[in-house]
């Protein structure tokens, strides 16, 4: 048995987990993250190839701010450790007739691109879904995102200063019912659709005020130089830089309490490590077996239903000279089925489908056009491991190649290193997951006020997380850690300790 005075254990080190132990030790608390696995990042992980690692989890940052908050409080600038890079496409978007769009940053630009698309009409639907969606972003930003627990009623305090969001927020009104009434393309409909996905729900189901969703992205997007595991080695050395600890390859078999109050942690070996306050940057539905008989654990309502999973691809490819050429991919690219419906229909029945949307990140073009291979991510919707199992044929990685060179796009594969990641994959990973990539499903008009927030119902312990308000994505899970450790300060047992010293200048991270 161990003890340390006043110490923080954090369970995971995801991005929720690291951004909570960054904040705490640069209050000056003693922090040790500890991880089952033996790489620091949670879902941002990298699988091998010819052409060197690839990202098989996230690809991008968004939401910049957020983690530049995250190195202003532990004394430093995001700017010395990480170098971002700005893609002037968001996204390259294909169809199967043959029409091609690419969004920008730029609302003008992207105006004057569906203009020549789908022609004038388009246009001027689209200026009026960009300034409602923009309202609606702006209504929830503060009293939803970036606050410690939501307040539907301030948002909708918010929203009623502008109108045109209302038919947004109506109960009952799904994603897809409220682009089928803004959009007459089916094209434009499919695009702002698949937004839903991002956050592990699909348009015929979602609510429809996750049209905000493009917001988060049309405000930028960055990719990080040396990928997305980047990020995390860096977090990770920050945290050292403040006094932290980070434990890898060290399984929590249990979280310990006694009369009603968090006691600490036995590990896999059965070291118990004893401590007033823990955070758990994990699936919220893991809970139940680390807590057993103990109070704390989630509703079920807060972790089910479960979110979309995905059939992820990595490996490295030469492109061939046809079709859509070299130089026609851009770091984001969408390449659409023939029919949503036939995508999100067999989804929500827990099936999967035949012809779903392709997204392809080529990693390799954030700076330009590669020469030789280059390394590539699919990442193709699936349902989460249910009680039935996965319906339908498993994918090999001809059936996406031969998709993908329809549009015109022709790979040459290493095959030899390609690695395919499936939701039962994601569920051994993650475990009780049931590899849902997102945790509760974000589909229905409560969904989002239903996330277990950073304090649970166990005195001392905090949630951390994708699967925790505010819910899913890099930046959204950074929030949460913000939350979980402001909790922990206000929630602290002893007495007040001193500030560490800010870092001055930059630190090597090499």
């Amino acid at each position: 048995m161990t003890h340390e005075k006043d110490p923080v254990l954090i369970v995971g080190a995801g991005i929720g987990g690291l951004v909570a132990a960054i904040h705490l030790a640069a209050r000056g608390r003693s922090v040790t993250v500890i991880e089952a696995h033996s790489w620091a990042g949670g879902k941002i992980r990298t699988t091998p190839s010819s052409a060197g690692p690839v990202d098989a989890g996230p690809t991008v940052l968004t939401m910049r701010p957020v983690f530049e908050a995250v190195f202003e409080a532990a004394g430093t600038r995001l700017a010395d450790h990480l170098t971002l890079v700005d893609l002037p496409v968001l996204a390259r978007h294909f169809w199967t007739d043959g029409t091609r769009l690419d969004l920008t940053p730029c609302p003008s630009a992207n105006a004057a691109a569906i203009a020549s698309a789908f022609g004038s009409r388009a246009e001027r639907e689209f200026r009026a879904f960009q300034a409602q969606t923009m309202a609606l972003y702006q209504a929830f930003k503060a009293p939803v995102m970036h606050a410690p627990r939501p307040n539907a009623f301030a948002a909708a305090r918010a929203a009623l200063r502008h109108p045109q969001t209302l038919p947004w927020l109506m109960p009952g009104k799904t994603l897809q019912d409220m682009l089928a009434r803004r959009f007459a393309s089916p094209h434009l409909r499919q695009l702002f659709g698949r937004y839903a996905t991002y956050v592990g729900g699909t348009p015929l189901q979602a609510p429809a005020v996750l049209a905000l969703i493009w917001q988060a992205e049309a405000a930028g997007v960055w990719a990080v130089q040396g990928g997305m595991s980047r990020l995390a080695q860096v977090l990770v050395d920050l945290l050292h830089h403040l006094g932290g600890r980070l434990r890898l390859d060290t399984r929590v078999k249990a979280i310990l309490s006694t009369d009603g109050r968090l006691d600490g942690l036995q590990l896999a070996d059965g070291t118990v490590v004893r401590a007033a306050q823990v955070v758990f940057n994990g699936d919220p539905a893991a809970l139940p077996a680390l807590l057993g008989q103990s109070r704390g654990s989630p509703k079920p309502k807060q972790v089910f239903p479960r979110s979309l999973s995905a059939d992820v691809w990595t490996f490295a490819a030469s492109v061939r000279g046809q079709g859509l050429g070299r130089a026609a991919l851009a770091y984001h690219n969408v390449f659409f089925g023939a029919d949503p419906a036939l995508e999100f229909g067999p989804l929500a029945q827990g099936n999967r489908p035949q012809n779903p949307t392709i997204y392809a990140c080529a990693q390799d073009r954030a700076t330009g056009q590669p020469d030789g291979p280059e390394r590539f991510q699919l990442i193709l919707n699936a349902p989460p491991v249910g009680a039935d199992g996965q319906k339908g044929p498993l994918p090999c990685l001809s059936d996406p190649l031969a998709r993908l060179a329809r549009f015109g796009l022709h790979l040459t594969p290493d095959t030899m290193t390609a690695t395919l990641t499936q939701p039962q994959d994601f569920a051994a990973l993650f475990p009780h997951s049931q590899g849902a990539l997102y945790g509760l499903s974000p589909n229905g008009t409560m969904a989002t006020f239903q996330r277990p927030h950073a304090r649970s119902r166990l005195a001392g312990l905090y949630l951390a997380g994708g699967g925790v308000h505010p819910g899913a994505g890099v930046p959204m899970a950074a929030l949460s850690g913000q939350h979980a450790a402001q909790a922990v300060m206000a929630d602290r047992i002893s007495a007040p300790v001193s500030r560490r010293t800010a870092i001055t200048g930059g630190m090597s991270t090499g």
